[in-house]
C-alpha cells in the first residue's frame, strides 16, 4: 500500500490514537489535530511517540473551532478521519453552547477543510446512534437478564427515523446531515459512521461516556460503581480493531461508500446487557464479586439500542470478527497491565 496523507482530528484520543497507531505503521504520512482537553490524551501522544519516534506524524495542537488551522492541517490530505468532538450527553446538557461548538460548527468547519484541501480527499465522520433518538415507538420486550426488541432482531437499520434528543443529539446529529450533504452539493467523498458502543485499549471511560472500560477500571481500581436503572438495559458493543476494519473498508470502497450512512456496531451477535450480562462476565475475570449500587433510570436512557449492520456487511464487506467475551478480556487484561495510568 502506498504512503498517503491523512489527518485524524480527535487523533489523540481513545479511537484517534488506535487509528493513528495503525495507519502510522502502514507508512501513511499522519497529522493528528487535537486539543488534548480529554483526559487519556496527553498519555496516548505519549505513547504514539514512544511506539513509532519522534519524527512519526505531525501533532498539531488546536480548536475544531479553528478553521484557519484546520485548514492548514488539512492541507493535500487524501483522508480526512473526522473523530473529534464533544462525547457526553451528561456535559451537553450543562454546557450546550461548548457542545455545539464542538460538534455542529467543529463538523462544518472539519468539512470546509477538507473541501478546500486540493486533493479530493475522502471524508469519514464519526456520528452516533444517539441520532435515532428515544425510538418510543418501537416495541422493547423485557426477558430475563435483558430487554430486545419485539420486531426489529437484526437491529435498527439507516432507515430508522431521525430523532434528536438532547444537545448532544442535536449537535452531532446537524454534523450528521452536512457530512451526508456535501456528498450530494459539493461531490466531497464522505461517509457517516454512526457508532455504538466502541471499547477497547487506550479507552480513559468515565461514568457518563464508555461505560464498558469505565466499568472494568473501576472493578480493577476498587472504585464505587453505580448502575442507573436495572441494568438490563442492552447495547451492541464493537471492540477497537473491528471499528478500525469498518475504517479502512469504508475508504477500500469509498467511490460506493460516498454519499453513504453505515450503522457500527456490534450487531444482533454482539449484545450485552449493561450489567446483568456484563457484571458476571466481569466477576469471572475478577475472580471475585464486584460490589455496585442501583440509582434511578438516567433521562432518555434506552433500554435497548443495537444496530442492523447489514447495510456494511452488503456493500463494504464488514462484520466485526471479535466476540464480546474475546474483546472484554482483551480491555481487563489492557486495564490491569496499565493500572498505573487510571491513578
Amino acid at each position: 500500500m502506498s504512503q498517503r496523507k491523512v489527518l485524524i482530528t480527535g487523533g489523540a484520543g481513545f479511537i484517534g490514537a488506535n487509528l493513528a497507531h495503525r495507519l502510522i505503521g502502514r507508512g501513511d504520512d499522519v497529522t493528528i489535530f487535537d486539543n488534548l482537553s480529554r483526559r487519556g490524551t496527553d498519555s496516548n501522544l505519549a505513547w504514539l511517540y514512544d511506539e513509532h519516534g519522534p519524527d512519526s506524524f505531525n501533532f498539531v495542537r488546536a480548536d475544531l473551532e479553528d478553521y484557519p488551522a484546520l485548514l492548514q492541517a488539512a492541507e493535500g490530505v487524501e483522508i480526512v478521519y473526522h473523530l473529534a468532538g464533544q462525547v457526553a450527553v451528561t456535559t451537553s446538557v450543562t454546557d450546550p453552547r461548548s457542545d455545539f461548538m464542538a460538534n455542529a460548527l467543529g463538523t462544518f468547519n472539519a468539512l470546509e477543510a477538507a473541501r478546500h484541501a486540493g486533493n479530493d480527499a475522502a471524508f469519514l465522520f464519526a456520528s452516533t446512534n444517539k441520532v435515532y433518538g428515544g425510538m418510543e415507538e418501537v416495541g422493547v420486550a423485557e426477558d430475563e437478564t435483558r430487554y430486545r426488541y419485539a420486531e426489529l432482531p437484526d437491529g435498527v437499520p439507516e432507515t430508522q427515523p431521525l430523532d434528536f434528543h438532547s444537545p448532544y443529539g442535536c449537535s452531532k446529529g446537524a454534523g450528521d446531515q452536512y457530512v451526508r450533504d456535501y456528498a450530494r452539493i459539493y461531490g466531497l467523498r464522505s461517509v457517516v459512521m454512526r457508532q455504538s458502543c466502541i471499547y477497547g485499549y487506550r479507552q480513559f471511560g468515565v461514568e457518563d461516556q464508555g461505560w464498558v472500560a469505565w466499568f472494568i477500571i473501576a472493578a480493577v481500581l476498587g472504585r464505587p460503581i453505580t448502575i442507573y436503572g436495572d441494568g438490563k438495559q442492552v447495547r451492541d458493543v464493537l471492540f477497537i480493531e473491528d471499528l478500525l476494519d469498518a475504517y479502512d473498508a469504508a475508504v477500500a470502497h469509498i467511490d460506493r461508500a460516498a454519499g453513504q450512512v453505515y450503522n457500527i456496531g456490534g450487531g444482533a451477535e454482539n449484545v450485552m446487557a449493561v450489567w446483568t450480562e456484563f457484571g458476571p462476565l466481569l466477576e469471572r475475570l475478577m475472580g471475585r464479586r464486584i460490589p455496585v449500587s442501583y440509582d434511578d433510570w438516567r433521562p432518555g436512557d434506552q433500554r435497548v439500542y443495537v444496530s442492523d449492520i447489514r447495510k456494511s456487511a452488503r456493500e463494504l464487506g464488514w462484520r466485526p470478527r471479535v466476540s464480546v467475551e474475546e474483546g472484554v478480556r482483551r480491555l481487563y487484561e489492557w486495564v490491569v497491565e496499565n493500572k498505573h495510568l487510571f491513578t
